[in-house]
């Protein structure tokens, strides 16, 4: 079962006096790239909060929010008395005003206010741990449905490929048969003496370099690893891109063989059902 790396997590967790939100939204990427946004105060946990994301998300372009807000009657942030006083001194000594109005001046002046910081609860950091393995849980959730759309686009587009193998091997033998007429054509129109065994030596030569029987059953076999590689257990975007690459050289191959028209077009529609494959295959985990 494969996964998409596109998918987005939330979980809110309660506590007496703060509210503690967790977000992770995620994108493509060949390796884990982790954005971070967590308050100071937190800091001194981060690498560990990072070690848990990357054992579950494993790769993808990843942001991570860390949000806490105050909703009961907490404050760290106290007036820095001090600092007030000595403002509200010297607005005195240059303006004149009762002592209020000098108090509401001095609290909009640098440092009026002081925030103490608190050690990290531990309580509170179980919750956020808490918070954080349900989000991740959501993420998942959201990456295998993506993944289950991307799978059966998957398949449509191999059955398709597999559809239009079976046409190139339909008119495999026109073409042969085409192929072999032509050659015959342009020697009978140089009207000179040929030795006919010489001649069918040469014909058959020609006509195994434009032999595609190799090409084709490899072709199948990469079409049926890749459907059997799909519905594996774990998803592994980066193993089906090494096949695509092989689906793309077996039908690359077919294509500067042909030398026929009918069979060249047939080869035109599978390049494009491949672009497409790759194209959404940027995005399996």
């Amino acid at each position: 079962m494969i996964q998409s790396m596109t998918g987005f997590g939330k979980h809110v967790a309660q506590l007496p006096s703060k509210k503690i939100t967790v977000e992770l939204k995620s994108l493509n990427s060949k390796n884990l790239d982790l954005n971070a946004r967590i308050p100071q105060a937190y800091r001194a946990k981060e690498l560990e909060l990072r070690k848990v994301i990357a054992s579950s998300l494993e790769r993808g372009k990843v942001d991570f929010g860390l949000y806490v807000e105050l909703t009961g009657t907490e404050t760290s942030a106290v007036v820095n008395e001090g600092v007030v006083r000595q403002y509200m001194k010297q607005l005195k000594s240059i303006a004149e005003g009762d002592d209020l109005r000098l108090l509401e001046m001095a609290l909009r002046l640098p440092d009026a206010m002081k925030t103490e910081r608190e050690d990290l609860d531990e309580e509170e950091y179980k919750a956020i741990q808490s918070a954080l393995t349900e989000a991740l849980s959501e993420i998942n959730k959201f990456r295998s449905e993506e993944g289950k759309v991307l799978e059966k686009d998957f398949m449509n587009r191999i059955k398709n490929l597999e559809s239009l193998l079976q046409e190139v091997t339909a008119m495999d033998v026109d073409r042969i048969d085409t192929i072999r007429e032509r050659l015959e054509k342009a020697m009978n129109d140089l009207k000179a003496d040929v030795d006919a065994n010489r001649f069918e030596q040469e014909l058959i030569y020609y006509l195994e370099k434009y032999d595609i029987t190799e090409e084709k059953v490899r072709l199948a076999n990469h079409l049926e690893y890749f459907s059997s590689t799909l519905n594996s257990a774990d998803s592994n975007g980066k193993k089906l891109g090494f096949i695509s690459q092989e689906i793309g050289r077996e039908i690359n191959t077919i294509g500067s063989k042909a030398n026929y028209a009918p069979m060249q077009q047939v080869v035109v529609r599978m390049k494009d059902e491949l672009e497409k494959i790759k194209e959404q295959m940027l995005n399996v985990l």
